[in-house]
């Protein structure tokens, strides 16, 4: 059986601080997932978990936003033996399927990411899976990080769940407390 949490923390994925994430709430926490990402053993782990839990439902895609969704979707589309393809953001607020990547009318798909706090970014792959006529049969991602638990109206999974406390700027403690605020990920 694969310890998610164990694989994160051996690859030095759980970061403590003041974090600026990309919902644009802060948090004591931060998971990276490129630290994770770039082991291809813990990849092909974490992905089989994904993989595992969605393969009785006839998948014919696998779908994730960029960027650790394009990992995630290849290697959870290799072991259920389908299409891997991601959705680009366009503007802010929207993601969609560029580069040749098509969904059939009717096409069975996994939606698949890496982190989710807010789940913002799982909803406009949905959307754009919609879009196209595509129907999402389920979404799996690898930690699930939000306070409350995030309902997509459709079956969703995730490899570890970890209650990680976020907060508005205004009303964050951090802040308050003057510990310098850093942005993690692509900065």
């Amino acid at each position: 059986m694969t310890n998610v949490e164990e694989i994160f923390q051996k690859s030095g994925a759980i970061l403590n601080g003041h974090f600026l994430l990309a919902s644009g709430l802060h948090s004591p926490i931060y998971w990276e997932k490129f630290r994770v990402l770039q082991f291809p053993n813990y990849t092909e782990q974490l992905c089989r978990i994904i993989a595992t839990h969605f393969r009785r439902q006839r998948i014919q895609v696998v779908a994730g936003p960029t960027t650790g969704g394009i990992i995630l979707a290849f290697e959870v589309a290799r072991q259920l033996g389908v299409r891997g393809i991601f959705a680009e953001k366009v503007g802010t607020q929207q993601r969609a399927f560029r580069r040749g990547f098509t969904i059939n009318p009717g096409e069975r798909v996994l939606i698949v990411d890496d982190i989710t706090t807010t789940g913002d970014s799982i909803r406009q792959v949905m959307a754009a899976v919609t879009k196209q006529g595509g129907i999402v049969i389920g979404i799996g991602v690898l930690v699930d990080r939000s306070e409350q638990g995030i309902d997509f109206g459709i079956p969703f999974f995730s490899c570890y769940r970890a209650i990680t406390p976020t907060y508005l700027p205004q009303d964050c403690p951090l802040c308050a407390a003057k510990i310098p605020l850093t942005k993690p990920g692509g900065s």
